[in-house]
């Protein structure tokens, strides 16, 4: 998947390439290119601090000589950082020493060094005073954040840029602020959070450093179907503009989104399964894919029983395509799980639905919720009249 413009961070290139390597569904031909790349990338960028993790991880063999080296220049090039530094502070002003310090922080995020580089952020931030510029400091720790994937970082540097905005800040930077912060809770399991903030941000995505917009549309998509109700997604995703022009450049995703919404149930499943291993080698949603594939089957399964008071197992197996042992194997699971409201007769072959009336169910919370007010309200008045 391709952007349209911008380039994104080759530390999340790299860290993409790094999970593609570790990852078991990955076949040892292209792990071996993988390596090389990720190999080039390091020596490259002297990233000796990641060299040594990932030699500690048998991810890459060590060579000593490398290291070496790596280490020398990462010396070489501090001491003329620092000098850069000295010299600023003696012999100019204060902008030119923040972006000396800068220079420094963006050093030590190019060669892996995590602990180094939030250390001169917060240095570099102590010499900054524009918003700004003080937002561009929050994204590049996210960024870090993104490549460790350490959510703990993440979410502070969210709630930092929030507060930040507080004092002001331009809409570019909010508008990229929603990405990030979409991708977070993509990344926790908040689906229906990311959604709203995927497609908030559809109209005026510039987040490139992150992922290109196809990718980003991808993950609108995928977020918007296990989140958003049928009118809903209608309105935003499947008639949606910014997405159309995309769609069609990846793979399985206009089936998998139109076939949903029109109830073609049987290509539903063909596209699911082509999107599977889309799902499962995304650095992002890999954690999430069992979770992912059950919620979305719930979805549809949701849908198709919307319209029947009872229907045969069988044609339920024949409109998704399926075996009806298959069919029952899923249902019972989910039925248990309390995930579709419906029952199985075994006997007849038929599945009959018993959706909650939302009025009465709403009305029997009310009463329950007003017993116990009573009942607090009497033990009160017992205590008041001791």
């Amino acid at each position: 998947m391709e952007g349209q413009e911008g380039t994104q961070e080759l530390h999340l290139i790299l860290a993409h390439k790094l999970f593609l390597l570790r990852h078991p569904d990955v076949q040892d031909i292209e792990k071996v290119q993988l390596k090389d790349e990720v190999f080039a990338v390091v020596k490259a960028d002297d990233m000796a601090p990641l060299y040594e993790t990932l030699v500690a991880d048998g991810v890459l063999e060590k060579d000593q000589g490398i290291l070496d080296s790596m280490r020398a220049k990462i010396d070489e090039e501090i001491k003329k950082l620092d000098e850069k530094i000295a010299d600023a502070e003696e012999n100019l002003g204060e902008s030119e020493v923040r972006e000396a310090h800068l220079a420094k922080s963006l050093f030590f995020i190019r060669i892996g060094d995590k602990e180094k580089a939030l250390e001169q952020l917060k240095v570099t931030e102590g010499k900054t005073v524009a918003v700004g510029q003080k937002m561009d400091l929050v994204f590049y720790t996210l960024q870090l954040g993104f490549f460790y994937m350490d959510f703990d970082l993440i979410s502070k540097s969210i709630d930092k840029a929030k507060n930040l905005f507080e004092e002001g800040g331009d809409w570019e930077r909010k508008n990229r602020l929603k990405v990030y912060e979409g991708l977070y809770c993509m990344s926790t399991r908040n689906f229906k959070k990311a959604a709203d903030l995927f497609l908030d941000s559809i109209s005026t995505f510039t987040t490139y450093e992150l992922f290109p917009y196809d990718t980003f549309i991808f993950y609108t998509v995928l977020t918007s179907i296990i989140s958003l109700d049928r009118v809903s997604l209608k309105q935003k995703v499947v008639d949606a503009p910014e997405i159309l022009t995309v769609i069609g450049k990846i793979p399985h995703l206009t089936d998998f989104l139109n076939s949903l919404y029109d109830c073609q149930y049987k290509s539903f499943f063909l596209a699911f399964a082509g999107l599977t291993e889309q799902i499962k080698l995304d650095r992002y949603l890999h954690p999430h894919f069992r979770y992912y594939m059950r919620e979305i089957r719930t979805v549809v399964y949701s849908q198709f029983l919307e319209s029947y008071k009872s229907v045969t197992i069988e044609a339920m197996a024949k409109a998704f395509g399926v075996t009806v042992e298959f069919i029952d194997l899923e249902l019972s699971r989910f039925i248990a799980a309390g995930k579709l409201h419906c029952k199985i007769d075994k006997v007849a072959g038929v599945l009959e639905t018993n959706r909650p009336d939302a009025k009465n169910a709403l009305y029997q919370a009310t009463i329950k919720q007003g017993d116990f007010l009573l009942n607090r309200i009497q033990k009160l008045s017992r205590v008041i009249d001791l």
